[in-house]
């Protein structure tokens, strides 16, 4: 009998990561992946990953929204599964998909953002690094140096100091790609982080019930003894040479922070040359201004439902968008993407990728080190089968397909 792990390796241009077979049996779907990050994760660590603002209304409807958009297949155009390959800001991905800009995911699992752009590394997929994440932007550059790109807040005090220092490094790097985010105009608290001991007053002070819940997971307990306490590596030089995580808490919550303003765009636009995409939008009028500023690319999102629950989701304003673009910048779309037929609803609706975040926490969360890789692996084969299922050739002639989509919003 044939091992069918090696004949799956050897199959001609097989790029899935080594264990996928074996972790599918047990994680066939993002949801199972969910499943098994709560059993396997400190309590305290998954609701971290996991919650959003309120009583998550917010990830519901986003959710919701996705699952109503149906596609209208057409058949007898295709014989095989189609290529999944994309070309976003002159870079080839091996898929439309892409890895969001998270804060802190070393909370859900020590090491995350390293993890996580490897895993984006050998997929050829896009990496986006968190200005609040564990690693440096030196660090990921090596570690991913063809699909890197950076997300950054705001920090404004001094004329941008060191919003622009960031930039500068990001730039020597060699990242590809500059995110500013405009979709935390305000800070927020999770009530679901709060409860377990995270987010109230900014400080981290671990309580019992948090080192309890760390020795009843021993796979994310190691995990933490090899990598060290959580920290802000990007911003922790700002704060001073001998900041502790505690300091530079308190000095990401002085300095960062606000929407960037459309003058404050045009002047990192100025500063960077490269492709420069502005993250948040849901009106299509404020894609328009974007576009004149010169941007690249716009990311649909509203923070995953991580900052108020009173948003529309945003692949409902998707359409609107693409619309009032009319091709002039790349459309990315986050929020809510948990299947490959996910990123194909996107597709369909006008978008050119999607990013997802919770996705791969739960990946983590669920198989450590292996999680990256799996997820990746898990959506391309399911977008390369909801795009055969519904009759289009490639990615892009997704959008040629019919949908129904009784949630768009008309403006």
């Amino acid at each position: 009998m044939h091992d069918i792990t090696a004949i799956a390796a050897a199959m001609p241009g097989s790029t899935r990561s080594p264990n996928f077979l074996k972790n599918q049996r047990w994680f066939p779907t993002i949801y199972d992946l969910r499943r098994g990050s709560a059993r396997r994760l400190p309590h305290f660590a998954y609701e971290y990953g996991d919650g959003g603002a309120g009583d998550d209304t917010g990830i519901k409807h986003n959710w919701a929204a996705l699952d109503a958009i149906e596609m209208i297949p057409r058949y007898g155009v295709m014989p095989s599964l189609p290529p999944v390959g994309v070309e976003l800001f002159g870079r080839r991905y091996r898929a439309p998909l892409g890895v969001a800009p998270m804060g802190s995911p070393i909370v859900v699992w020590p090491g995350a953002d390293k993890l996580l752009a490897k895993a984006a590394q050998r997929a050829r997929v896009p990496y986006t690094l968190g200005v609040a994440g564990g690693a440096t932007i030196e660090e990921i550059a090596e570690i991913a140096p063809d699909v890197f790109w950076l997300q950054i807040y705001r920090f404004a005090k001094n004329d941008h100091a060191i919003g622009f220092d960031l930039v500068k490094r990001a730039d020597v790097a060699g990242a590809h790609v500059l995110m500013l985010t405009l979709d935390v105009p305000v800070r927020t608290v999770r009530s679901r982080e709060v409860k377990v001991g995270m987010g109230g007053g900014g400080i981290f002070k671990p309580d019992w019930r948090m080192v309890a819940g760390m020795f009843k997971c021993p796979s994310w307990a190691f995990a933490m003894r090899r990598q060290g306490l959580p920290r802000f590596a990007n911003i922790q030089p700002y704060a001073g040479a001998n900041a502790g995580l505690n300091d530079t808490i308190r000095f990401a919550r002085t300095e960062m922070g606000g929407a960037f303003s459309w003058d404050e765009v045009a002047r990192y636009r100025d500063k960077w040359k490269k492709p420069m995409v502005l993250k948040g939008l849901l009106h299509p009028a404020d894609a328009e201004k974007a576009v004149a500023l010169g941007v690249d690319g716009i990311l649909v999102s509203n923070h995953g439902g991580r900052q108020i629950e009173a948003l529309p989701p945003p692949i409902d304003c998707v359409p609107a968008i693409v619309k009032a673009v009319g091709g002039r910048a790349t459309i990315l779309f986050d929020s809510g993407v948990r299947s490959g037929t996910d990123v194909a609803r996107a597709l369909a609706l006008g978008a050119d990728a999607a990013l997802a975040g919770k996705a791969f926490l739960w990946g983590l969360g669920a198989l450590g080190s292996d999680g990256p890789g799996h997820v990746i692996d898990l959506f391309i084969d399911e977008l390369q089968s909801a795009l055969g299922q519904i009759g289009a050739l490639s990615p892009a002639e997704a959008r040629n397909v019919m949908t129904r989509h009784p949630g768009a919003l008309h403006f």
